[in-house]
This record gives structure tokens, C-alpha cells and sequence, in this order.
């Protein structure tokens, strides 16, 4: 998974940054550090391990319960830094938030942002107003229209090779798409899986 001999640990004073990323999502949770230490705990655990400071060897989410289990760890070019690509337990930050890096980092990824929208739309329960989210979720027969009709449209701009219209239609089709795997109980951490997977 990593070759700890080829880290520059010497040229950070003994440690390499470490940049935890959710696999699923794409989100930077947390930059911390590491020494020989803390990878090798790390990589005979599948958990991330750290060094600091303030607090030396610790294990992430020791008492929290927000554990990072490894999906992957990549040394950069330099050998300096490391890419920890895990699956969170919970927060990353001390504050209690998903990400050290505020809200900003959550919607960097534009498909994730909608997801959590999609999703937060069909647990508010407000039927008083509803979005048209959730009157897609509430009628299947809508739902599967729409996708349809998208599909068509976007075939249509891509034929007239008019790619501005191209793109806003195959937006549609995403977030309609979307829609309706959130109901059929499908996330898109599970598409990228199966992504990931055929990328393999």
C-alpha cells in the first residue's frame, strides 16, 4: 500500500504532512502529521494514525469513536506527503464538523453538494411547501418521466452538437437521476464505487 522507505520523513523534522481525504466523497477532512510511527500503526491497523505536538502518537477517533479506516495511502512526488484516502467514522474536526476545512470543502465536489441537498430535501418532511424534490420522490411515475425526457433532450443538443445546451440538459439528467437512485436507496458513494471498481 505505502513504502514508508521512500518518505522523506528527514525533511520535515522526523514527520510528512498527511491529508486525509473521504474516499466516498472526495471531501478533504483534516491535514495532519506523521511519523514512521504513527504509518506503521497506521498500516497494521487500517486506521489512521498521527503524530502531534501537543498530544504525540494518538489514533484517530480513540475517543471520539470517529475512526478513519484506510482505503488507500499515496506518497506525493517529493515523498514528503502522504494522501490518506479513508472511510470516517464521523467528524474529522475537534469542532464536530465533517471537515477542518469548513463548509467550502463539503461543496467542492458539485455532485456531492447535490446529493446532500437531494437527500436533505427528502428528510425535512415539510409537505406544506414541498420542493419539487420531493414531489418527484412522492410520485415514481414523475420521476421516471422526467428521466426519460431529459435523456431526450439531451440526445437532441448533442445531435445539433449545441454543447452550452448539452451540458445544461445533462445537468438535468444528473440531478433527476440522483433523485431517483436516492429513492431506490442508491447513494452516489455507491456509484463511484462501482466506478472506482470498473476503473480497476
Amino acid at each position: 500500500m505505502l513504502d514508508l522507505s521512500a518518505l522523506d520523513f528527514e525533511k520535515g523534522g522526523g514527520h510528512v504532512t498527511v491529508v486525509a481525504q473521504d474516499a466516498a466523497t472526495g471531501v478533504v477532512l483534516m491535514l495532519a502529521h506523521a511519523d514512521r510511527e504513527a504509518l506503521e500503526r497506521t498500516l497494521a491497523t487500517g486506521e489512521m494514525h498521527y503524530r502531534s505536538r501537543s498530544r504525540g502518537l494518538w489514533r484517530k477517533g480513540a475517543t471520539s469513536g470517529n475512526v478513519q479506516r484506510v482505503v488507500s495511502l499515496s506518497a506525493d512526488c517529493d515523498g514528503d506527503a502522504v494522501l490518506a484516502r479513508v472511510t470516517p467514522a464521523g467528524p474529522a474536526c475537534h469542532s464536530g464538523t465533517e471537515s477542518c476545512f469548513g463548509a467550502t470543502a463539503l461543496v467542492a465536489d458539485s455532485l456531492a453538494g447535490l446529493a446532500a441537498t437531494i437527500a436533505g430535501r427528502a428528510s425535512s418532511g415539510d409537505d406544506a411547501t414541498p420542493s419539487y424534490t420531493r414531489r418527484l420522490l412522492s410520485d415514481r411515475n414523475l420521476r421516471l418521466k422526467k428521466i426519460g425526457e431529459e435523456a431526450a433532450e439531451l440526445v437532441v443538443a448533442l445531435a445539433d452538437g449545441d454543447g452550452a445546451r448539452a451540458s445544461e440538459e445533462g445537468a438535468d439528467l444528473l440531478f433527476h437521476t440522483l433523485v431517483a437512485l436516492h429513492d431506490a436507496g442508491v447513494s452516489l458513494a455507491d456509484l463511484r464505487r462501482v466506478l472506482a471498481g470498473r476503473a480497476r
